[in-house]
Formats: C-alpha cells, structure tokens, sequence
C-alpha cells in the first residue's frame, strides 16, 4: 500500500542534516512484520492489524535492512498452510520468519477504545522485535551486563493511526541501531501519504470476504474515490490494481482493463497491470492491442511467464495474419526469440517448450521442432496434440517413425473426434491452426519475486542521460572553482534522484574547500551510505579526520577505504592505479597518527 510511496521521495528532505552516522550500514537483517493482534474484541477493528502488517512492511524499506514484503508473507503462510485469518503462535511465527529467511520478526497488539461522546476513538498499540535465530525478543546490553528488552508503546487517537505507524517504523529502526541517519518526522510523513479514509477503506477491502464480492467492491471504489477527492484526482494505485483483479477473476475484462490502465506507467505496480491487461487483449484476439502492452515489459521483468506469453501471442497473430506475409514471418520471428528466453529461463516448462517447438514448425525448422517436442512427450505420454505435431514434423522429415507416433495420436486424441478434425485440416492445406498455444494465466505470486524487489531500489528519477549530463556541469562547475554554480547544479540532481551519491561526494568537497568541515563530513558520509564503495569519499574523510587529530575515525575510514581499494584491484585495474599511490601514502600518515 506504501510500497510505492518509497522512502527516497521523503529522505531527501533532510538526507544530509541525519547522516552523521558513524558508521556505513550493511544489509546484515531481513526483516518479517506480522499483522498485529486485535485484544478488543471488537472484529470491526480487525482492519487495523492488518494494516500495521501492510504499513510497516513499506515503512522499514530504508538501505540497511532488507524486508520480507507483506505480500511474500503472505504467500509463505499460504506455502506452509498457515491460514491467513487466523494469528499464527509465536512458534508458527518464526516459523514463517525462518521460512522467509528473517532474522528480525515484528509483533504486535493493539487496543481500540471506541469513541464515546465527544472524545474520539482511542488505539494503543505494542510492538516487540523477536531476534529469530535466537528465539528472543530484541533487548539492550549494558555495561555491567545486564539486557533490557524495551516494549514500543504507542498510544493516540485512531484516527491517527499511519502517525503511529511512522513512530513505530522509526522505533523499531532506532532500537535496532542508534546511529539511524534519519528522523521520525520523515516516516511520519512517509506514512500519512495515503488519506486516512482511503487507507482505511483499501484495507477493509482486502480483508473482506472472498465471498461478500459486493462488499469489497463498494469498499475498494471507496478507496480510489476518496483518494481522488483528497489528492486533486489522484489515483490510488493499489486500489486501483486490487480492482482490476477483482473484475478480471469474474470475467468481466472491461471494467478489468479500465481500472488497470488507471496505473500510471511512473507507478511501481504499471508493469502487473499492463501483464494482465496485455492477456486479457489476448483473451479477446485482439493480437497487437496485447503486444503492443506487453512488449516494453519483456526485458523488464525478465519472468517466463511474460516471455511465454509474448511469444505465443506473437505466433497467433503471425497465424492470424493471412494476408501480410512479410509482417507474418516478422511477428513469427519476434515470437521464437521470445520462446526461447522463455526456454532457457525454464527449461522444465513443458507448455514454453510445446510452443517453442510449434513456432518453430510453423518457421519450417522441422528437425529442431522435433527436438523441443520429444522432451514434452517424456514428461507428457499422453499429449495427443504434442504426438500429433511430432508425427507430421517426423513425416515431413520423411522419419519412419512417424507412423508410430501418428498411431499414438489417433489413441489419444479421441475425444470430441479431435484426431479427425486435426487430421482433415493437414491433409486439406498442411496447417496446424486447429492445435493452440499454450498459455496459462499466471497468478500474482509469480510477480511477487520481481516486481516488488524493485520497489525496494526504484526511486523517481530523472532519465540517465539527464541526470549524467547534470554531473557532468556539475564537475566542471567545481573543477572550475564556481561552487555556487556546482551546488545550485547538484541541488537539481538530488530533487529527482536522492540517492546519488556523486553529487553528496561533490558537496562535500566544495563544503571542504570552504573550510566547512562539518558540513563536509556530514556530505560524505551520506556519499558513502548511498554508495559504500566510492574510493574518494573515504580518502575524503581520513584527510579531514587527520586534520582534526581524530586518529581512531582517520583509521576507521582508512580501513574501509583499503577494503574498497582491494576490489579495485580485482576489478578496474585503472582505478586502482590511479588510487594506490594516494592511499598508501594516507595509510602512513593514519599509522603515525595512531602512534601519537
């Protein structure tokens, strides 16, 4: 739900006044988010808990931890038949968080106190963190070896609901590693993207019965009109997207595709809209209409479903096009390149193999269609259209065997008097139109692996180019001496892509020439956590920390620039010649350093 409201549009805010962390984060945590427990006794806040799961998950999306996305939680209790509507025990929960490779599971209950006159409803929440590999709950060693285990309790107005879950988001950060480069405000504003009447109505939708269809309909329209209202026309993409299923699960392909086209092309969640609105063009023989849809996402999505579906719209419309022969053996072509990738992504799929096999029948690639066709048989005995193909490829071939595999197909293909009707058609005009490719419409979990791991890294960004030719002004602006110029450039970057690290790098170095140390070590750190590979970030700081006399931080930064010097050595020999010289001579001034 906040998934495409990720954390960039709101950390560069104030990205450099929070990164004075002393240290670069590493992705050494996955973490799970459980929906929480409703101690009410009121069902009609169960929405809540749900919607804590569904929040957080989005929210903890920052660079140092990975996250088991809500979704994918899903799928794991589905996997391990764990329904989803009841509350798994604390057992079955690091369980699922084992199953999905988490190393920190959140948990959590909440109270609602319903409103009461003129003070409004009431929720209190507590969440714990549960280390899962140790089976305990998150806690704070001291000194004299003691271990405090600190419950997050939260308790506000429900209405202010994605407020607390912004402060619970930046709890759970906070108790995981102090030196969090970031504020609350931020994931507070992070989590009131959303207005919180549609919010509330998306999650009511989700969790409504698969069987009150009418219900989560009127809930999920709720949503994407109040969101609307409240956003200047807006849309609400997750709304949206849970619509377009809905309608699509029930046939009912034009009110499907409306809500699916509804998905801006910008948005994370386009690419699942446009797979699915591309198949139901292909439900309709509406060919290019699907191609045209489904085409830019093959590359994006690298998923053989995807692929396999490309291919063998592209081979029915290569069929279907009796007229154009040129645009057939074009569209046949593009077709066997897609089934191929298909293929070699899974080659244990025996429907990509039938229609790669096909395609390539249809091309007059005889020998090399019976190759893909025998393997289908292997794990099919009894396809009937797979041995009447490989009957007619090995007779065109002018095979002996032919003969046997024909039999098998007149054995196998006796329904419907289905061996007759292909058989007629062949010796009619050599065709094969009667025989179909094979398409299954994939579910959504297929998407799950890919699409959401990129909502995790996408960001809103100007074009490559654009930006690089921003950093190049950039450079020269500071090379030159004008610093002005150079910042007033680099601020244009950091607008549209907050994560580039360069342009942290290049402010540091300007905030450095103008004696503003600080601000300069702030800079790079940044730089560094965006990017903790860039070799003059670190050469940066241990310059600067020599200055102030600061050995253990000059050394600190030291080591980690030899550690990031050393793949260059394995990787670009010319970085690393370029940079030997330079650190190996800071590495001797940190060694008197430390020595003093």
């Amino acid at each position: 739900m906040l998934k495409k409201i990720i954390y960039t549009i709101v950390f560069v805010l104030s990205a450099v006044a929070f990164a004075a962390a002393q240290t670069v984060p590493a992705n050494t945590d996955t973490v799970m988010v459980l929906p929480f427990e409703n101690t009410s006794q009121r069902a009609e806040f169960n929405w809540v808990g749900e919607s804590f799961a569904d929040s957080l998950s989005d929210l903890l999306k920052v660079p140092s931890l990975n996250v088991v996305s809500n979704d994918e939680r899903k799928l794991i209790q589905q996997r391990l038949r764990v329904p989803l509507t009841n509350l798994p025990s604390l057992a079955t929960s690091l369980k699922l968080a084992r199953e999905g490779k988490a190393t920190l599971l959140i948990a959590g209950k909440y109270n609602i106190v319903p409103a009461q006159g003129e003070t409004a409803a009431i929720v209190s929440v507590t969440v714990k963190i549960v280390r899962v590999n140790e089976g305990r709950f998150l806690s704070e060693e001291f000194s004299d070896g003691r271990r405090i285990t600190r419950d997050i309790y939260l308790n506000d107005a429900l209405q202010n609901l994605q407020t607390v879950q912004g402060q619970v988001a930046y709890q759970i950060l906070y108790q995981r590693d102090k030196a969090l480069p970031f504020a609350q405000n931020q994931f507070v504003e992070a989590a009131n993207k959303v207005p919180a009447r549609a919010f509330e109505a998306y999650i009511k939708g989700l969790l409504s019965s698969e069987t009150d269809l009418q219900t989560r309909e009127n809930y999920l329209k709720n949503a994407v009109r109040i969101y609307a209202e409240e956003k200047s026309g807006a849309i609400y993409a997750d709304a949206a997207l849970e619509l377009g299923h809905f309608f699509l699960n029930q046939r009912k392909f034009a009110e499907a595709v409306d809500y699916f086209s509804r998905i801006a092309q910008e948005s994370a969640l386009y690419p699942e809209a446009a797979f699915y609105t591309g198949l139901i063009h292909w439900q309709q023989n509406n060919y290019e209409q699907a191609l045209a849809v489904l085409r830019p996402l093959a590359e994006d999505l690298k998923l053989t479903s995807v692929y396999n579906t490309i291919g063998a719209i592209a081979v029915q419309a290569a069929r279907a096009d009796k007229k154009n022969k040129g645009n057939s053996a074009k569209l046949l072509t593009e077709g066997i390149e897609h089934l191929k990738k298909a293929l070699v992504s899974s080659p244990d799929e025996s429907n990509v193999r039938f229609n790669y096999g096909l395609a390539l029948f249809l091309n007059l690639q005889y020998a090399e269609a019976a190759q893909e066709l025998r393997p289908v048989l292997a794990g099919s005995p009894k396809d009937g259209e797979s041995y009447f193909l490989l009957a007619k490829t090995l007779e065109l071939l002018k095979d002996a065997s032919a003969a046997d595999f024909d039999n098998q197909a007149r054995r196998f293909l006796t329904e419907g008097d289905r061996y007759a009707k292909l058989q007629t058609e062949w010796s009619r005009s050599k065709t094969t139109d009667a025989i179909g490719l094979r398409v299954v419409q994939p579910p959504r979990r297929d998407f799950v692996g890919v699409i959401l791991l990129k909502n995790q890294t996408r960001t809103v960004q100007t074009p490559v180019n654009e930006t690089e030719a921003l950093l190049v002004q950039a450079r020269q602006h500071y090379k030159d001496g004008r610093d002005d110029d150079a910042m007033a450039v680099l601020r244009r970057v950091l607008v549209s892509e907050p994560m580039s690290a360069e342009s942290y790098y290049l402010l540091g170095m300007i905030h450095l020439r103008r004696g503003d140390k600080d601000q300069s070590v702030s800079s790079l750190k940044t730089a560094l956590f965006w990017d903790n590979r860039l070799i003059n970030a670190y050469i940066g700081l241990v310059k600067i920390y020599l200055e102030k006399g600061d050995c253990l931080q000059a050394k600190n930064y030291m080591t980690s620039g030899r550690e990031v010097l050393n793949q260059l050595e394995r990787d670009s020999a010319a970085q690393f010649e370029e940079k030997k010289s330079e650190v190996e001579g800071l590495q001797r001034l940190v060694e008197r350093c430390s020595t003093k």
